[in-house]
């Protein structure tokens, strides 16, 4: 039997590749966090970040590519197992044990497809674009470079209450998802001994509670107009200064 074939046709196989799989997916969404959190720094830094993204070209679509491609193993294997755990219990119990299973391990399903949706919402507003799902303005680095405003794109977006709500939902829905991932993910690694097993659930909590209250600050200060559009050719801009160029400009708008 080939590694191929132990990979993806044995039980254990399955676990490992989900296991890899998550902890790519987890690297991704930290580093993904870091990035969005430059939102409460001045524009420049967010625009100039992602800049920088943009302009590795090919390589970024190369990134997204496998990042594709790890979201679907993870997917195709967690679909493998769960129709293999019900062919090998055809009939459900007459009194269901849950004692040993957490809530979020039973809405694993639930809360997947509703991260995926969010996904999928993500990525036609800030990746591809697509008119009508946000605003798309440009500006300038203090080196006169031309960039996207992504800046003000996060914020026009997140000042719709229904976006942040949504927002916030689905990265609760992921942080639920990560607790009992994680655990899981160190149980198959082999790391969930009877010596490790409380702190390392401890640490998964930890960690998703932390990981949601991180992004949930983002729509959140938008909404509480902590952060707010410094663009002054978007409307909804207020001159910090109330100079009289951005006062007679406010008052043929």
């Amino acid at each position: 039997m080939n590694i191929f074939q132990v990979l993806f046709q044995t039980s254990i196989g399955k676990k490992a590749v989900m296991a890899v799989t998550g902890l790519i997916m987890v690297g991704f969404i930290i580093g993904h966090l870091v990035g969005n959190l430059q939102l409460f720094a001045p524009p420049e830094k967010i625009n100039a970040y992602a800049h920088f993204l943009e302009g590795l070209g090919p390589g970024l679509w190369a990134i997204r590519a496998f990042l594709l491609l790890t979201l679907v193993l993870h997917v195709w294997m967690a679909i493998k197992l769960t129709l293999e755990n019900k062919a090998a219990r055809p009939q459900d119990y007459v009194s269901q044990q849950t004692l040993r299973a957490t809530y979020a391990s039973r809405t694993m399903r639930l809360s997947g497809f509703i991260v995926l949706a969010f996904l999928i919402y993500h990525l036609l507003h800030f990746t591809v674009r697509v008119e009508g799902f946000g605003t798309y303005p440009h500006t300038t680095l203090i080196d006169g470079t031309p960039v996207r405003d992504v800046h003000t794109m996060m914020v026009v977006g997140f000042q719709n209450i229904w976006i942040s709500l949504f927002y916030i939902i689905s990265v609760g829905l992921l942080s639920w998802h990560l607790n009992h991932g994680l655990v899981s993910m160190f149980q198959t690694v082999g790391f969930r001994s009877r010596t490790w097993s409380s702190f390392l659930t401890k640490a998964s909590v930890l960690f998703s509670i932390l990981y949601f209250l991180a992004n949930a600050a983002i729509p959140g200060s938008v909404l509480a107009g902590v952060v707010k559009i410094q663009n002054p050719e978007v409307a909804g801009y207020v001159c910090p200064a109330k100079c009289a160029v951005c006062e007679a400009k406010n008052a043929k708008t």
